[in-house]
């Protein structure tokens, strides 16, 4: 009898990549943001110049869904951000320190953002020659007061901050629970369980309507030029040069220089990792909305994540080089020049002292007409000038936003280089967009926990 061959031996099964094949290439992120605002701004000038008054409703409800989409997650995430965040510092050692750290570094941007504004609002004149008068305002009906403010922080209910969306008193509550259970140790472990699980549920349903950016893109962009039209933005032409202007050189000239002398790191490399957040900021007017990519492209820059995730949702509602430092200062130049009211040195000192202290009016929302009108009351200006600006406000807002979540990742890479805890290789390395990558990380990280050994 003739021996059987040998049958082959059977070939290891491959493992099976669950992803979906994509037959398509991916289009970058950035891509589609600018495909958005190239398509919105031909649709506005469309709707605008054949009097397309359907376009125009349309583009309006598109822009306005996507806002109102980022805005109902507002509330809860700031209150479990926060909260988190400040439970999170135990883990990192000279908490305390990096806090102060943190907040004084808000303040040193600050002072040098309002600097600017003042300086370039002196320069130019930008109320001069608009053909503008005191009857062209309106009187503001969302108005802002040093009392107010004070008084506003603590709640009336627990409820309320969160129908009305009053992120001040929101970002209080969830500072006292944070330092609550931080006391009660292990007894506050199921709440800081849950509250971590929940944060984590809602940043990745915001996320799904951060994808939305591009279509949002369109809606915001095209609305802005088919309802202002240039010629509206050419009574204000100085001061929208002002003010983007004024957010450019801190942006781009102040914070290099920041990244280059202080923290000892590449700006290059800085912009090139926190790009997404800066472009998406632009487009959605929101840095809350923008927090959760603000948040991990910092921590992709080398800041440690226990550290990010306290300094990133602190600055989302705080650090408003923007909105609250630079456009304050050119607004109280010119609405001052517009009711032909001087101002003096001791008006200057005034602006400063609010743009650092008050910052944190703005909230993190789109607009700043609070930090605006707060500014104004403690110059004793008519609030009437707030009118003056709110139909150039949204394309005023875009470029503020963008400075504001810039200067909200930069804080964090500056106090964790000079106290030693960035991590050079992941700064040196960052450059891919959360939005393309953000399925890979979760695959990654679900290979991470499956390949864990079990515990003997």
């Amino acid at each position: 009898m003739s021996a059987s061959p040998a049958s082959p031996a059977p070939e290891a099964e491959q493992p099976v990549d669950p992803r979906p094949r994509r037959y398509l290439p991916r289009v970058p992120f950035w891509i589609q943001i600018v495909v958005g605002l190239v398509l919105g701004v031909l649709l506005g000038w469309l709707a605008r110049s054949f009097d397309l008054g359907w376009l125009v409703t349309t583009l309006d409800e598109i822009g306005s869904l996507f806002v109102q989409l980022l805005k109902l997650a507002v509330a809860p995430l700031v209150f479990f951000a926060i909260l988190v965040s400040i439970t999170n510092l135990r883990q990192v050692n000279n908490a305390a320190r990096l806090a102060t750290r943190t907040l004084l570094w808000f303040m040193i941007t600050s002072l040098i953002a309002v600097a600017i504004g003042l300086a370039i609002g002196l320069i130019t004149n930008p109320g001069a020659g608009t053909g503008l008068t005191p009857k062209d305002g309106a009187l503001s009906e969302t108005k802002g007061s040093w009392i107010d403010f004070l008084t506003g922080i603590v709640p009336d209910s627990v409820i309320t901050p969160f129908t009305e969306l009053n992120v001040l008193q929101i970002v209080f509550m969830a500072a006292v629970a944070g330092i609550a259970a931080l006391k009660l140790g292990e007894k506050a472990k199921p709440i800081l369980t849950l509250s971590q699980s929940v944060l984590e549920l809602l940043q990745k349903a915001l996320w799904w309507v951060i994808r939305l950016a591009p279509i949002g893109t369109v809606g915001l962009i095209g609305y802005a030029i088919a309802d202002y039209g240039w010629d509206l933005i050419g009574k204000y032409a100085t001061f929208t040069a002002d003010v983007y202007i004024g957010c450019a050189l801190v942006m781009f000239g102040v914070y290099p220089l920041l990244l280059a002398t202080v923290a000892k790191v590449s700006p290059l490399q800085f912009f090139k990792g926190a790009w997404p957040a800066i472009q998406l900021a632009f487009v959605s007017r929101s840095s809350v909305g923008t927090m959760p990519v603000t948040q991990r492209v910092t921590e992709r820059l080398g800041v440690p994540k226990e550290y990010a995730s306290f300094a990133v949702p602190f600055g989302a509602t705080t650090k408003m080089d923007g909105c609250a430092a630079i456009y304050p200062a050119l607004a109280a130049i010119f609405i001052a020049q517009i009711f032909d009211v001087q101002l003096g040195i001791g008006d200057y000192l005034l602006i400063a002292f609010v743009s650092v202290i008050g910052s944190a009016a703005t909230a993190g929302l789109t607009g700043a007409t609070v930090m605006l009108t707060l500014t104004l009351s403690t110059l004793g200006l008519p609030l009437e000038g707030v009118g003056l600006l709110m139909a150039i406000d949204p394309i005023l807002d875009m470029m503020r936003t963008a400075t504001n979540v810039a200067g909200q990742a930069l804080v964090p890479v500056i106090v964790s280089a000079r106290e030693k805890i960035l991590d050079h290789d992941a700064y040196d390395t960052a450059s891919a967009s959360p939005i393309d990558s953000l399925d890979q990380d979760d695959v990654r990280d679900a290979e991470r926990k499956v390949t864990l050994p079990a515990p003997a």
